[in-house]
């Protein structure tokens, strides 16, 4: 089974959607799992009535793209068993591999007043995909340390008190759509983006996505071409166009003599795609009974699936 997670560090985007949600919606398998990391989001300065929302907010989301609910549960109400197993691996880890790890060099940047989490959250990383039992992880490059991490401490555990661990495989997510912020296309779209003028949130209203795409970054040209390493931003709008209808992004720019014709036919792609997601979204997010009984079930579910996996390692390290 596979198993990925997303952090409620901002409002879900578009870019969001069609590089991992629409994936996991249409290609996820019966046991494949999907959560929402709000813990890991506490390891720099938050907002808990933002993250609080936000993590509703995502759930809502990924139910809404046609994610079976079972399948979807929040990091946060497998507190209990996380935290045993963190305790467990933390046990098990030396402070060099947390300290080695590339993401924290980069963020604790030699401050002092730097969260433990920081140095810490790969381990929880690591407990959130052995919990599960995963045997594959999909993540991008940056993550990829995190995952071998996992697969050290899965291995010394095994050796050392006994088999309760699967080895989990980093794997190369999915091809998913490669979306760049509208105003910025040197970067990609990001939820927690500080100026929010180039990215298209699913929860925007349609009128704001159009505004948002007519306002789109492109280039000194008149006429559209596909040339990402030259004209990214152009080539950014044919890519969203392309995810959203399935055509390519060299014969999407032959079907349109202006940018302005194109930007057009981006906004109402996107806001086509979007429109049904949005639409559920909001109806769950309108019935808060419901959508909790969402979220207590599915992580009902994974609680149950991981519960003898946590008994087991307590047991064999003299805890339990």
């Amino acid at each position: 089974m596979r198993l990925s997670g997303i952090t409620p560090s901002g409002h879900p985007q578009l870019g969001n959607y069609l590089g991992a949600i629409k994936q996991w919606a249409d290609e996820g398998a019966e046991n494949d799992l999907y959560f929402i990391a709000d813990l890991h989001a506490m390891t720099t300065t938050h907002n808990p009535g933002k993250l609080r929302a936000r993590t509703s907010e995502t759930l809502a989301v990924l139910v809404a793209a046609g994610i079976p609910p079972e399948r979807v549960f929040v990091q946060s109400d497998l507190a209990r068993e996380l935290g045993a197993l963190t305790w467990v691996l933390e046990c098990t880890c030396s402070y060099g591999e947390a300290a080695r790890m590339i993401q924290f060099k980069e963020k604790a940047g030699g401050q002092a007043g730097v969260r433990l989490s920081l140095l810490t959250y790969p381990v929880l990383m690591a407990a959130d995909i052995l919990l599960q039992g995963a045997a594959e992880v999909p993540v991008g490059e940056d993550q990829r340390q995190h995952v071998e991490l996992a697969r050290a401490l899965a291995r010394r555990f095994n050796q050392t008190y006994g088999e309760v661990f699967t080895v989990p495989e980093a794997v190369l997510p999915p091809a998913g759509a490669r979306v760049r912020d509208l105003a910025d296309p040197s970067r990609k779209m990001s939820k927690s983006a500080q100026n929010a003028a180039g990215v298209v949130f699913l929860m925007d209203e349609p009128d704001l996505m159009r505004r948002k795409i007519r306002r789109a970054v492109t280039d000194a040209h008149t006429k559209p071409a596909y040339a990402p390493e030259d004209r990214p931003g152009v080539s950014n709008l044919l890519e969203i166009l392309a995810a959203c209808t399935g055509v390519s992004p060299v014969d999407a720019a032959a079907e349109y003599a202006t940018y302005g014709a194109l930007k057009e036919a981006v906004a109402e792609a996107v806001v086509g795609t979007l429109r049904p997601v949005r639409e559920r979204a909001v109806e769950l997010l309108a019935d808060q009974a419901e959508l909790d009984r969402i979220r207590k079930a599915g992580s009902a579910r994974a609680a149950e699936r991981g519960e003898h996996r946590v008994a087991s390692a307590l047991r064999l390290i003299g805890a339990g």
